[in-house]
């Protein structure tokens, strides 16, 4: 899973600690699909504060003019880290601070070791260097240091599984008809990515490009995608190495845990945030979508290095942050992406929140989890998900409703066509799945019939593909923008 651009094995890579899961602050409505869902609109803005700066001139305890430095504890269970090549390691997840702070992660040696603002470290080849995690200057009034070597090696022997993997043809019996239906089972824990075409969102490749790029054993496509207009933006949630990459707000989401257990849900992330000025005054932003062209008259939009080198367009208004620090305020240009930032464009009715933004204000942002409800779900411990839908069975049972999840095409609501989909089993395990032919509620059906806990939609089609074990089971008819991979020595 390729997070960041690197530019040399020898650069430092230095990317800023931004994930945190709190309490639903907004919910994005859902968007009405075609062959999968339109592409999103902007939700009606959030309830969020008018810029405003303290009523008192004094920066606030804590900022740039606070003349108090506290040092944060940072500390590792292990004086190393040793990540086995096809296994993301969280380091993150695992180091205690004596307060909360904004970290910064840094590899000496990207050729051996990445690692993304999440504090996910990716093994890239044998060998040894340095990852070195400080505290961002965003975090006024604390400095902090800590290093820990970083051991990268081959795995001594294949990862224990409960079973090996397993492609069956099966005849299916379901909705007084009868389906051939392709399926692989795939056991609880074994490694899995999200797959980008190319490496970056906003461009297609074959599915099979796609599984040699990340040396997947398994791959399915996965999110739908807008395959008509020139630009092949998904649709559907994507997260990879624990971070949203794309936010779709529609349909279904599956994610995958650091524990090895899968969870499905109708996933809505918002995104909400904190800008500090130079002269200490703070203010809130949102942004409500993430590496996506924009659409309609308004946007408030956030632009990682996933999307590639630059954002591919003349922004209104582009706010360029790099390490946690606002850099560059462009109007009017395309504006390069910062490997160790990330660019926010607002246009049309949310210009005005540019103006929230000065260079050298210091940026922070949390991301929401909610479900279709508004109810809050803890999806902090997800590595890697993808958003497509409808949802088709729920404990076992059909509780099929696209309609209510935002789609409007008729190919999803009463039409047939090759369908993908994949399913949570009793014990843990997964199964993906392709059929030549269905209606939604046929293959929910089929879904029951072949064992499925929880089961959902994927995209379908002429994307509908599926490999395994490096030959083509379901051959897709088009390039693709993503997929899911599934592999015991992936390269992220």
């Amino acid at each position: 899973m390729k997070k960041l651009n690197f530019k040399s094995a020898a650069a430092v890579t230095l990317v800023t600690a931004l994930l945190t899961v709190t309490p639903a602050l907004w919910t994005a409505q859902a968007a009405s699909g075609v062959t999968g869902p339109t592409p999103p609109t902007a939700p009606e803005s959030p309830s969020v504060p008018p810029a405003k700066a303290p009523a008192s001139p004094k920066a606030p305890a804590g900022s740039v003019a606070d003349s108090q430095t506290q040092t944060v504890k940072l500390s590792y269970p292990s004086a190393s880290v040793k990540p086995e090549i096809g296994k993301q390691f969280p380091v993150a997840a695992k180091l205690q601070s004596s307060a909360k702070v904004q970290l910064l992660y840094a590899t000496g040696n990207p050729a051996v070791a990445k690692v993304n603002e999440a504090g996910v470290l990716m093994p890239v080849a044998p060998g040894e260097t340095m990852l070195t995690i400080s505290v961002s200057t965003a975090s006024a009034g604390y400095t902090g240091t800590l290093k820990l070597p970083v051991v990268v090696t081959k795995p001594a022997s294949p990862l224990k599984l409960a079973f090996e993997p397993k492609l069956e043809t099966r005849t299916v019996k379901a909705a007084g008809s009868s389906f051939t239906v392709k399926t692989v089972t795939i056991p609880k824990g074994m490694p899995v990515t999200t797959g980008y075409a190319n490496r970056k969102i906003g461009t297609t490749q074959s599915l099979a490009g796609m599984a040699a790029a990340y040396h997947a054993d398994i791959a399915i496509n996965g999110a739908f995608f807008d395959s008509y207009s020139g630009v092949p933006d998904p649709y559907g949630t994507l997260i990879s190495g624990s971070l949203p990459q794309h936010i779709g707000n529609t349909g279904t989401s599956i994610g995958f845990k650091w524990d090895g257990s899968a969870v499905m849900d109708t996933l809505r992330i918002g995104i909400r945030g904190t800008v500090i000025a130079p002269s200490g005054g703070t203010s809130s932003w949102y942004a409500y979508f993430m590496n996506r062209l924009p659409s309609g008259k308004s946007t408030a939009t956030i632009f990682t290095p996933q999307r590639g080198d630059s954002l591919g367009f003349k922004a209104e208004n582009a706010v360029v942050v790099r390490k946690g620090a606002v850099t560059a305020i462009r109007h009017g240009v395309d504006t390069a992406i910062p490997p160790d930032g990330y660019v926010i464009v607002y246009q049309g009715g949310e210009a005005g929140q540019a103006g929230r933004f000065q260079v050298g204000s210091r940026v922070t942002y949390k991301v929401n989890t909610t479900n279709l409800t508004g109810a809050s779900v803890d999806w902090s411990g997800v590595h890697t998900a993808v958003g497509a839908g409808p949802r088709l069975v729920t404990d076992g049972k059909v509780t099929l409703d696209p309609t209510a999840e935002g789609f409007r095409d008729p190919k999803i609501l009463t039409g047939g066509g090759a369908r993908s989909g994949i399913a949570i089993r009793k014990d843990g395990s997964v199964m993906i799945a392709t059929v030549s032919g269905a209606t939604m509620k046929q293959w929910a059906a089929v879904m029951v019939q072949l064992g499925a806990r929880q089961a959902m939609n994927l995209d379908g089609g002429a994307s509908s593909g599926m490999m395994f074990q490096g030959k083509t089971v379901t051959a897709p008819g088009r390039l693709l923008s993503n997929a899911l991979l599934f592999g015991q020595q992936l390269r992220f």
